[in-house]
């Protein structure tokens, strides 16, 4: 299968139970050992919410009052109610103020819980390595930070709306009720026909909102992705930007980056239109809901059946009921995020789950003291075999050199080792000993140089005696002064310094095994030959497994090993 369908296919399951994976994706935060700070958060932002509906009933009611002080020209009234509406709006600016905080409080900690959930996932079972191999998700930077923040964020502030809406619908359809009377409708009395009006009005708007606006979702999807392709293009410039200037590739990059951001502008151009649309429909539905409730309203009044401040006051409740009505409508573009997000997030998790629960093909033991390679094949994606039914034993203390032709599968051979390589059978026994890969392109984390020196340990863990002897001894001597100092040493240094430094790492961590992927590559033969040396007199009994294609590292592996038509074939040592 290609990396589109597995990727289709991810999608597909997720969409298949939204619901119930979303809901599995909220619960653990309330139920985790910081659920009596969460719970203790979220009663008191309900409670606030709830506070702000009592405040908004209290407004109503003064609306009533108020009005009817200024039908009558009441002077003393008309002041006495100003006083008492400051008074309401101090207690409203309080409450509002501390639900926000309290929000965004709740909403940081939920986030941050989340955010080390998915960091431990991402970088266990290797995940963060098979996805990236098999194109299983785009860009799960992003889906860790941009959108765990989009989903904590959008889940709390639907969540409390909704609840907020539904008490504010509840408390205000019981005085719209109340105040709006009856009506005669071909001959049937209608009571609290406000109500009625007010709920046909948001559903049929409802129905029209979504209707025009669903494409929203897919659009929002797409644009999260292709705005992370072109960060992620970016940064692959800067990253390799000493390879381009030298090939002078930037028309090629110019054009790479213009094309990932024509997807950005063209899905942005049908965001806009889509929304373009809703807007026009949103805003006339709310222009209209202003004037509606007077239109339905006028007859009582002008027949004084009703005064202005229970004119007034019907306004209100029935706007506030209306817009609680219309709550789907309002929050609908917030609603196609968040589903967006959403399917982002899951798919993302469903990902690696698949990779969790995918049965590794190549059984990687450690066990014993010795290296077994048992009826070994290495499998390519497109089908091609590079390896069949290979064996191979190294004894503890010797010192094996893996050869072939490029592209016979030397690399991938120390990868299965590294328990990365997903398609083929057979099995590897690797010694239950300290042991160490050297990759051929070092990682050198962004700190200080004693961090990537130790890396991956802290950086604390050496003597500075140790960390210059090191520095010595791999031929490092001008970064002695630098060992505390924070930069991005795979930028400052060159290949075969980060290889040298490399060597150091090994000196410092003492494996019992060591094994190297053309770990000297970028080296000249002198400084090969002194790190070699160095390795084996001052780690007594290392054992070494190195791929390699010079004849200058022969003299250093007693074993020669070959890969021969699928096979490990072991060579003759000339002397």
């Amino acid at each position: 299968m290609n990396q589109n369908a597995e990727y289709s296919a991810v999608n597909d399951r997720v969409r298949g139970d939204f619901f119930r994976k979303v809901w599995a994706m909220i619960t653990p935060y309330w139920r985790s050992e910081e659920k009596a700070k969460a719970w203790t958060l979220l009663i008191a932002v309900i409670a606030l919410s709830l506070f702000s509906v009592a405040i908004s009933v209290w407004v109503n009611s003064w609306y009533k009052d108020f009005y009817n002080a200024l039908q009558k020209k009441d002077e003393a009234a008309f002041w006495q109610l100003i006083l008492y509406f400051c008074g309401i709006a101090t207690v409203a600016i309080l409450g509002a103020v501390y639900r926000l905080y309290l929000t965004q409080m709740l909403t940081i900690r939920w986030r941050a819980w989340l955010t080390e959930k998915h960091f431990t996932r991402w970088l266990s079972h290797k995940n963060y390595y098979q996805l990236e191999q098999g194109g299983y998700t785009d860009n799960p930077d992003q889906r860790i930070s941009e959108d765990i923040n989009k989903f904590t964020a959008n889940t709390l502030g639907l969540g409390l709306g909704l609840i907020q809406n539904i008490v504010s619908l509840v408390s205000f359809s019981i005085i719209l009720w109340g105040v709006s009377g009856s009506i005669e409708v071909f001959g049937y009395t209608i009571p609290g026909y406000m109500f009625w009006c007010a709920l046909v009005y948001a559903a049929v708007g409802s129905w029209l909102t979504h209707l025009i606006g669903r494409r929203l979702i897919g659009l929002s999807n797409n644009q999260q992705r292709f705005e992370a392709d072109l960060r992620f293009s970016m940064v692959r410039v800067r990253e390799n930007a000493e390879s381009i200037a030298l090939y002078n590739g930037e028309p090629n990059e110019n054009r790479r980056l213009s094309d990932r951001f024509s997807l950005v502008w063209h899905n942005f151009w049908d965001i806009m239109r889509v929304s373009k649309r809703l807007t026009f429909f949103t805003s006339g539905y709310g222009q209209i809901a202003i004037i509606f409730p007077f239109i339905v309203a006028a007859p009582r009044y002008f027949t004084g059946k009703i005064e202005l401040g229970e004119l007034m006051q019907i306004n209100s409740a029935f706007g506030n009921v209306q817009e609680n009505f219309s709550w789907f409508i309002s929050a609908y573009q917030v609603l196609a995020e968040w589903r967006a997000t959403c399917d982002r997030l899951l798919s993302f998790r469903q990902a690696m789950t698949d990779n969790e629960e995918r049965a590794p093909a190549i059984d990687v033991q450690h066990a014993g003291t010795t290296l077994q390679v048992q009826n070994l094949g290495l499998d390519l994606a497109d089908g091609r075999h590079l390896l069949t039914d290979a064996d191979m034993t190294v004894e503890e203390g010797d010192r094996v050199m893996v050869s072939g032709r490029s592209g016979s599968g030397k690399s991938t051979l120390l990868r299965a080792m590294g328990h990365l390589w997903p398609a083929g059978h057979g099995s590897i026994r690797l010694p239950a000993a300290r042991y160490l890969f050297l990759p051929q392109k070092p990682y050198l984390p962004i700190g200080t140089l004693r961090e990537a020196l130790s890396y991956p340990q802290a950086g604390d863990t050496y003597p500075d005696e140790r960390y210059a002897h090191v520095l010595e001894t791999c031929r490092l001597p001008h970064l002695l002064s630098r060992l505390d100092e924070a930069n991005h040493w795979q930028r400052m240094l060159s290949p075969g310094e980060q290889q040298r430094l490399a060597f150091a790492r090994a000196l410092l961590f003492a494996p019992q095994w060591l094994y190297m992927d053309e770990a000297t590559s970028a080296m000249d033969e002198e400084d090969e030959a002194s790190l070699y040396q160095a390795l084996i007199d001052e780690i007594p009994g290392l054992s070494i497994v190195s791929v390699g294609h010079r004849s200058s590292l022969k003299r250093f592996h007693p074993r020669h090993v070959r890969i021969e038509n699928g096979h490990l074939v072991d060579q003759a040592v000339i002397a």
